[in-house]
């Protein structure tokens, strides 16, 4: 189901979208001649193990879905997906990507859970002129510390990192009932994450409870012991909480949370707080939570109702934002392929095509790349934790608006 705005956004966007953007010469496959019978070599970093594994393992599943719906082919070729592991992210990710590039030769990169990977993982992308299709955490462009400086070879099926806290700004504003303490992980993801909330709440006029309007960072990601934050919280007059964490950090900081504060102090949060496999291992501690993000598994249109029971079927769980972002990057390659198959398929010749892949059909709704951004203009939704049936589901409460243009 595709909001209003959102249609006009697309609308006027799809003009833009006919032309491709610029290719640079250079490929991945250079020393390998181009065959419709060969299988393309396509690399995926993930996390595979740390703080992050859960979310590398949704984010495999729903690219390997996709395959498996199209026969284990993308744009009619056959692929080989070949995954390394980002571990935390940073460093590592680059290691895992100019393996995949420099040794695999392959013609796209897709995955990244960390904004910090991004960064370290784009001077490749400029030198080997291979296109990255991300599939999750995406730093803004610019010159600031973990920003990335330009848009060349990159793309993203998920968002701006900015933009989960940026679509929860106004409704936290209208609905805290006072102000609001923001806490958040000493890394980029916090930066991006608790920075676009902040902008976002103060321009809808909200007030932050922090001393002096600063945001509490936590050391990342040693921190386990969240006490002597929740405890400021606590004892300041704030009417709420808003917060980014995901993987284990969010586990505890959920549970730490109900313990030392509990429902007085609403809690608000990007979705990633309580998204996939931790909202289990939080329980009963995460009812009641209020957070945004691009998709829900109980949206209401039939490519999400395919995907959810396709994922329920092989997986045994509910399909998460990083599986569904996964799955759009299988897509857009799909027709960014099978575009770029018209003559000779190489890293350039995709890149360029991705630009001109228009509408993709998602289990997040219908949504396009703006080619200001290299991200979807797309619909963010507020859910709620609460019961679904005999599980715990963050389920869909009302649209925020969109974000992307």
């Amino acid at each position: 189901m595709t909001s209003p705005s959102l249609r006009r956004m697309l609308t006027t966007v799809a003009a833009a979208t006919l032309v491709a953007t610029a290719g640079c010469s250079g490929s991945a496959l250079d020393d390998h001649p181009d065959s419709a019978a060969a299988a393309l070599p396509i690399g995926m970093v993930a996390a595979r193990t740390g703080v992050y594994k859960a979310v590398g393992d949704d984010m495999m599943h729903g690219f390997q879905l996709y395959l498996d719906q199209h026969g284990g082919k993308l744009g009619g070729r056959p692929v080989n997906l070949i995954v390394e592991d980002e571990q935390a992210g940073g460093e590592p990710a680059r290691t895992a990507a100019q393996k995949l590039i420099t040794a695999d030769h392959v013609v796209a990169l897709t995955g990244i859970v960390a904004g910090n990977s991004i960064s370290a993982v784009k001077p490749l992308l400029d030198q080997y002129k291979v296109p990255l299709l991300g599939s999750n955490a995406r730093p803004a462009v610019g010159t600031e510390k973990g920003q990335i400086p330009d848009l060349n070879w990159v793309w993203h099926t998920s968002y701006i990192s900015t933009e989960p806290g940026e679509a929860m700004g106004a409704y936290v504003a209208a609905h805290a009932g006072g102000p609001v303490w923001i806490v958040c992980p000493d890394y980029q993801g916090g930066y991006d994450e608790c920075g676009g909330f902040q902008k976002a709440f103060l321009a809808a006029g909200g007030k932050v409870a922090n001393p002096d309007g600063k945001i509490a960072w936590t050391p990342f990601p040693s921190t386990t012991n969240f006490q002597p934050y929740l405890t400021a919280i606590r004892d300041s007059d704030a009417a709420a909480v808003y917060t980014f964490y995901a993987g284990g950090s969010a586990i505890d900081f959920v549970k730490q949370y109900a313990q030392f504060i509990g429902p007085k102090i609403p809690l608000y949060a990007a979705g990633f707080l309580t998204e996939g496999s931790v909202l289990a291992a939080q329980g009963d501690a995460a009812k009641g939570i209020r957070n945004s993000l691009n998709y829900s598994p109980d949206l209401s249109n039939p490519a999400n109702s395919k995907f959810v029971a396709d994922y329920q079927s092989k997986y045994g769980s509910l399909p998460t934002t990083f599986s569904m972002a996964s799955f759009d990057a299988a897509a857009v390659l799909d027709k960014a392929i099978a575009a770029a198959a018209r003559g000779e398929v190489t890293a350039a010749s995709i890149n360029d095509a991705i630009g001109a892949v228009g509408q993709i059909d998602s289990p997040r709704g219908v949504w396009q790349f703006s080619l200001k951004t290299h991200t979807p203009v797309q619909t963010w939704y507020l859910r709620e934790v609460r019961m679904d049936g005999p599980v715990l589901n963050n389920m869909l409460v009302q649209e925020l608006g969109t974000l992307g243009g």
